[in-house]
């Protein structure tokens, strides 16, 4: 979010409150206070745009979110200052309906606040029994003041869950995208990302955290003031527009909307904020990896155990491709990276995922050529 590092002094006094508290500086935290973090980032944002919110936050328990109950009963004089409510849910289901019903404000004749920024939570098993919920909610659409952010928990090892679970394909299905934290620091940047993106597209945004990186605690320099995502000009919407709206629309045409303008808006987003990109970029390309979240962490681990610096790799022939956004898959930035390398390579947990889209993109990419 921006190095603060020159601002810090050894005299400057520092409390436990300061991950609350600071806007600009460097704070301590774990990755589910990251996520109540987001909340309270997403106000404070908001004021200071001039927009009069609030915030609405349901899910259900369990790990790798088993504390996220916790973190936000911790703050709850906060939360209230901030006009968010917190109410966890009774189950998954019912936690998404009551998020979905935040974005119907303007069913109120008289609404006190411009919008509602609502965030659902739930870990694999939750996602799963969910699905009717969180597709309704996403086809219904996201107020343009309002957002939500869907934060769903998976244990791909099974550490702590019956089945050893991971949550992307299931989100898709819904046809809501989906960000992947890389750190902590990542978690606070996705979550503010995925409410822009989410007002600007009209669509829910899921944003995956996994064991080794919401269980994390770690130091990150935060600079709210400097965060200011692209939001990019609209070129083609439909009458109906493309966020929730008061007037039906027939369901066939609701998916139409979905997938000819909101998908397309969404993969626009992501190319103008960067939430893709090209980490190493060799000159005399070779192999290009590509990995996301924890994949990501894990292979520059590996790198830098091999004595691999990022000029070491390129000067070998070695590119690195980061992806944020695992679906869908923003088309030219993964493109442009893919036709530059010999081989590609795919480092990524449980089934392929990302790999797919890519192979998809590139045999499109071809036939066109030909």
């Amino acid at each position: 979010m921006g190095s603060v590092a020159a601002n810090l002094s050894p005299s400057s006094p520092v409390t436990l409150d300061d991950k609350w508290t600071f806007n600009h500086g460097r704070i301590l935290l774990n990755g589910t206070q990251a996520l109540a973090r987001v909340l309270l980032a997403q106000k404070w944002l908001d004021e200071r745009k001039g927009l009069k919110t609030a915030g609405y936050v349901s899910g259900y328990r369990g790990s790798p979110l088993g504390n996220v109950d916790t973190a936000l009963w911790s703050i709850g004089d906060r939360l209230k200052a901030a006009d968010i409510l917190f109410v966890p849910g009774v189950n998954e289901d019912i936690a998404a309906t009551a998020v979905r019903g935040s974005q119907q404000i303007e069913l109120a004749p008289k609404p006190l606040y411009d919008g509602v920024f609502a965030a659902w939570y739930g870990k694999g098993p939750g996602v799963d029994r969910s699905g009717a919920a969180l597709k309704h909610g996403n086809f219904g659409g996201a107020h343009r003041n309002g957002g939500v952010l869907v934060i769903y928990g998976d244990d791909h090892p099974g550490k702590s869950s019956t089945v050893a679970h991971h949550s992307e394909q299931a989100l898709a299905a819904c046809y809501i995208p989906s960000l992947y934290p890389a750190n902590v620091a990542e978690i606070i940047e996705y979550g503010l990302m995925a409410y822009a993106m989410s007002r600007y597209t009209g669509a829910w945004v899921g944003m995956k955290c996994v064991n080794e990186v919401v269980e994390q605690t770690a130091s990150v320099d935060l600079d709210l003031e400097a965060f200011s995502p692209v939001v990019p000009d609209y070129a083609d919407l439909p009458p109906e527009g493309v966020h929730y709206s008061v007037t039906p629309v027939f369901p066939v045409r609701q998916e139409q909307v979905v997938v000819e303008h909101r998908l397309p808006l969404i993969k626009k987003f992501v190319r103008e904020n960067g939430i893709d990109k090209t980490i190493i970029d060799s000159p005399k390309p070779r192999i290009g990896l590509v990995a996301a979240g924890k994949s990501y962490a894990d292979t520059r681990q590996a790198l830098s155990l091999l004595g691999l610096t990022d000029e070491r790799a390129a000067a070998l022939g070695i590119s690195l491709y980061k992806v944020g956004c695992i679906w869908p898959l923003e088309t030219i930035g993964a493109v442009e990276f893919a036709r530059k390398q010999e081989v590609l390579f795919f480092i990524e947990e449980k089934e392929a995922f990302v790999e797919p889209q890519l192979a998809e993109l590139g045999a499109a990419s071809a036939a066109e050529r030909e």
